[in-house]
């Protein structure tokens, strides 16, 4: 390649990321936002490279790994449904960052909610439904494993995956972003939008690691300790919504000043985010409540069954060594 086409390369390729960069004209103060029409809308998906690559990456991966491990072990693969989750959980955070949803989020507040309850409530739980962590120590070499779980068994990570930590890290989050200037600033800067949505998914994804236990952890949470972590979840999600649909519209500075002649007035739209945020939340965590209730009681009744079953197998043992001691005295007699 020349030095010419280099450097035309050279400056396409920063073009391409200071266009991800820079605030997106949509976004600023003043701009009217075009209405959306039916059914065009269902094809106003966005196309940003980062979110199409480190999706694309991660579903590349975790099939890679599926079929290594289906491979080497036929006789212990890894349970297809567990593939669908987590390609169901990329699809989520597609749906989330790529539809139509991330073309209007800047537009309706409400948008904006959806957004982040696709990420937080939905892909979150999804994808670690998917146990990647134990994919990873199944299809790691030796030594890969070992730092793994040197990681996994960190104090960084022993703190970061505590309970009561991620539980309050959920909350702050979630609060600190919805009533600060940030929120605001997430809406015109794709930066700081980024940034949200990182750390949106990753609270999210401390936060439902202890509930849905299915990969190692430092610490495991008892069912009692699962259902008290959901349930105190349910009213702290609910005064959330609640109290964002009595905020006052001057909060979100970027909403409020939003041209538009069409949609909800932002007023209206606002009581409108509170509600999906209340809702859709409530829906989620009676339904994570409700599993792991189940989960419990499949539980016990296992170790019911295991239980009962002790007294039979040691008859059984108690019996078998006897016939064996009466043969012996029968053999010996003779």
């Amino acid at each position: 390649m020349t030095a010419r086409r280099r450097r035309a390369a050279f400056a396409a390729g920063f073009g391409v990321v200071a266009s991800t960069l820079l605030p997106a004209p949509v976004a600023a103060h003043g701009e009217a936002v075009t209405a959306p029409t039916f059914p065009g809308v269902l094809l106003a998906w966005s196309f940003d490279p980062l979110a199409i690559a480190l999706i694309g990456a991660a579903a590349l991966v975790y099939l890679r790994g599926v079929r290594e491990v289906n491979a080497a072990h036929p006789r212990s693969p890894v349970p297809a449904w567990r593939t669908v989750a987590f390609l169901a959980g990329l699809a989520a955070i597609a749906l989330a960052l790529l539809s139509p949803v991330e073309r209007y989020e800047t537009a309706l507040l409400s948008v904006h909610m959806v957004q982040h309850m696709l990420l937080q409530l939905v892909a979150a739980p999804l994808l670690l439904l998917a146990a990647p962590v134990t994919l990873a120590l199944r299809v790691a070499s030796p030594g890969v494993r070992g730092w793994l779980l040197t990681v996994l068994h960190s104090r960084l990570v022993r703190v970061a995956t505590h309970p009561l930590v991620a539980w309050t890290a959920f909350v702050v989050v979630n609060w600190g972003w919805q009533f600060s200037p940030l929120y605001d600033l997430a809406a015109e800067s794709t930066i700081v939008h980024y940034v949200q949505h990182a750390v949106y998914l990753g609270v999210a994804l401390l936060f439902w690691w202890p509930i849905v236990a299915v990969d190692p952890a430092p610490r495991k949470l008892a069912f009692p300790g699962r259902v008290a972590y959901v349930a105190l979840s349910i009213p702290q999600n609910s005064f959330l919504g609640i109290t964002l649909m009595n905020v006052q519209p001057s909060l979100y500075p970027h909403y409020w000043t939003q041209l538009r002649d069409w949609g909800p007035p932002f007023a209206e739209d606002l009581q409108i985010a509170g509600a999906i945020m209340w809702g859709m939340g409530a829906m989620v965590f009676v339904l994570a409540l409700l599993l792991v209730l189940g989960a419990w009681m499949r539980s016990e009744e296992r170790r019911t069954r295991r239980t009962e079953a002790r007294p039979d197998e040691r008859e059984a043992a108690d019996a078998a060594i006897a016939a064996y001691r009466a043969g012996r005295e029968g053999r010996s007699d003779r």
